[in-house]
């Protein structure tokens, strides 16, 4: 949907706390409502905050839905400061004519960071040893102590082989890694050779794989899609990183088989109820654990926010949003 909007400044809310440059650029061209106390906003809040508003910029944790759609008349642009956008309704959006956006590829890098960070804290135990060094318990040196399992010369296996995905693989082989990954569809010759990686059909990567990564993204059709039988057919010494989304892992299947050695770790950055945590979770020793800080380097949140912006700009100056997620609501 192309449009201009009136000589009056459009009214947007601002859903989170932004950085003060990002808001002060919003304020330029917008009548804004900010959240800039970073209340979380219960959906009735949400929806009555933007029955007034063409704009919103949004987070991953604000969920966009018929409900809220319904009571934002005004609404044309939902702009979201995430590459993920399973909180955002698209068909509802589309029926009610508003875009959808989100930031795609500048957090690709900092991610596979933070994804390397997980497994390596999940596979040599640092969490876990870190917890029990602050504790008090470090007497002496043993050499048994918080033994863990090599990174270099396994076997990575990556579930769904996007952006982030590739940017993992390339980092496999300064660990002299082999990389086994599945996804929806297999990757062009010229790509897989780039990554040095292999395709190999789902249950093969978890039979084979030394280091368990999801990357992939979250559908009704991806929930649990991780469970006991997944679990259950991982090698002993094997971990599972998960940096996609909570819902991928069955949580209570994974306890139990932490619990029960079937696995030897695992590094989760989301949860299926966060910013709940399934108590189990945090008693389960194997594990490195961080609230879904994944893109979380300051220039990194930097060009997410910028992205974000740029697309409400974009679309309320009448160009089509470059990360438009709904191609169907815009129209030349």
């Amino acid at each position: 949907m192309k449009f201009e909007s009136s000589t009056a400044k459009p009214k947007i809310l601002v859903t989170r706390k932004v950085f003060p440059e990002h808001l002060a650029q919003l304020t330029e061209r917008f009548d804004v409502m900010s959240n800039q106390e970073d209340i979380s906003l219960a959906p009735s809040e949400l929806a009555s905050r933007l029955a007034d508003k063409e704009g919103a910029l949004v987070t991953g944790g604000d969920r966009i839905d018929e409900t809220v759609l319904i009571a934002a008349a005004n609404l044309r642009v939902v702009s979201s400061i995430s590459v993920g956008h399973n909180h955002i309704d698209l068909a509802a959006c589309t029926q009610h004519r508003v875009m959808a956006t989100n930031t795609p590829d500048v957090l690709t890098e900092t991610t596979a960071d933070l994804a390397w960070a997980l497994m390596m804290a999940a596979a040599r135990r640092i969490s876990e040893s870190e917890r029990w060094l602050r504790a008090g318990h470090w007497k002496r040196w043993s050499l048994d102590g918080f033994l863990g399992v090599d990174v270099h010369h396994s076997t990575l296996g990556i579930l769904g082989m996007g952006r982030i995905g590739q940017a993992i693989a390339r980092r496999a082989r300064g660990f002299s890694m082999r990389t086994l990954y599945h996804n929806r569809s297999r990757l062009p010759s010229d790509v897989e050779d780039a990554c040095a990686a292999q395709y190999v059909e789902r249950d093969a990567l978890f039979r084979h794989a030394d280091h368990v990564m999801l990357v992939l993204p979250y559908s009704s059709e991806n929930h649990h899609c991780v469970g006991s039988a997944e679990l259950g057919c991982m090698k002993p010494g094997a971990t599972l990183t998960n940096i996609a989304r909570g819902g991928l892992i069955d949580e209570v299947a994974l306890c139990k088989a932490l619990r029960d050695g079937r696995i030897a770790a695992a590094g989760l950055d989301v949860f299926e109820g966060e910013p709940n945590v399934l108590p189990e979770l945090l008693s389960v020793e194997h594990t490195a654990l961080t609230p879904h800080i994944g893109s979380a380097s300051r220039v990194t949140r930097d060009a997410m926010a910028q992205l974000a912006i740029d697309n409400l700009l974009e679309a309320f100056s009448g160009v089509r949003p470059r990360c438009l997620l709904n191609p169907e609501t815009w129209r030349n």
